[in-house]
């Protein structure tokens, strides 16, 4: 038997072979059956095209639940309108085109189709794209760091120099000019009285670590002010901090130097630090393993080297998706 070359379909195929998917289990005609057969024949690329549409079909309604909690606004409506399609035999397989569409809209654009990160970036002077690190110069001579995939805003226009932290971190090192320079990131502020430190979003609040001097942060407007010092750490969330501690700030900043350092930290929380430097998305879809504590050096620039890394000790499953998308389960 001759085997056949496997190909790379074109972005045109992969959405054909989703809709002739969708067609085929939707009670076809024999003359759509007919039809999708001499379609499938006129082209190698075809066949490999629904070879992947079958896959995604399968692995997408988990996925896709996953892409649309965190692309609520711009996904959930999709396949709100999908599910109201006539008649439950329909309404079962929209659904499902719906999901799998929704992950070959991400797959086509390389991952890009995030809204949350359009709307952080359409405010922002400062941007660094995932998977780059990059350092800016401010009006102020001051410098900020900003690690893959974070967005940053300035305002040096109200008597005080003012970053707003939209996505992502950044490290400062401020210059002293006699204004006041703070960071809002989250409900919260973070002052400077002289210093180098790094800001954190975190999915809930944020996380101020400081390398030299000190910062006082303020949880929320009218809170107390926490002052850490070198080598502290502080987070917060809800407008409550957490308690002070301290903290190896050359170990944890050393994501400047292409390294991402992890002690028992959650399997979900590394994933969504590497998802930071994959251009696609990386995907996460058991709770217990992603509850699994994970410690090590990881060179930032390789994610995908450094999840096979993870998979030979936890044992874990990898689903690649046409090159963008990886499906941990």
């Amino acid at each position: 038997m001759n085997s056949i070359a496997r190909v790379t379909p074109t972005p045109a195929q992969e959405q054909a072979a989703l809709a002739w998917l969708s067609l085929l289990h939707d009670q076809p005609s024999s003359g759509d059956q007919a039809t999708f057969s001499q379609w499938l024949q006129a082209d190698p690329a075809h066949i490999e095209a629904y070879a992947q549409a079958q896959v995604l079909w399968e692995l997408s309604e988990v996925p896709a639940r996953t892409l649309a909690r965190e692309d609520e606004f711009a996904l959930q409506g999709y396949l709100r309108e999908m599910d109201r399609a006539q008649g439950r035999s329909r309404r079962r397989w929209a659904a499902g085109l719906a999901m799998a569409a929704c992950l070959l809209l991400t797959i086509s654009m390389g991952g890009g189709w995030q809204p949350q990160r359009w709307f952080d970036d359409f405010g922002a002077d400062y941007v660094s794209a995932p998977g780059q690190v990059r350092t800016v110069t401010l009006a102020d001579q001051s410098q900020v760091t900003l690690d893959a995939d974070s967005a940053i805003a300035v305002d040096f226009t109200q008597g005080e120099r003012h970053v707003q932290l939209r996505r992502g971190a950044g490290f400062f090192s401020v210059t002293h000019t006699g204004q006041p320079f703070v960071v809002e990131a989250d409900s919260g502020r973070v002052q400077v009285l002289g210093t180098q430190f790094e800001v954190r979003l975190q999915p809930a609040g944020a996380q101020v670590t400081v390398l030299s001097g000190r910062v006082g942060v303020t949880p929320q407007p009218g809170a107390n002010q926490e002052v850490l010092g070198a080598g502290q750490q502080l987070a917060y969330a809800d407008g409550v901090s957490q308690a002070l501690h301290g903290v190896d700030s050359e170990a944890h900043l050393a994501w400047r130097q292409g390294w991402l350092n992890f002690y028992k930290q959650p399997l979900a929380e590394v994933v969504k630090d590497l998802g930071r430097y994959y251009p696609g998305r990386i995907l996460l879809l058991n709770d217990e393993l992603g509850a699994r504590r994970v410690s090590g050096n990881f060179p930032s620039q390789d994610p995908q080297a450094v999840l096979d890394s993870l998979q030979g000790v936890l044992g874990f499953q990898q689903h690649q998706l046409l090159g963008r998308v990886i499906i941990l389960r």
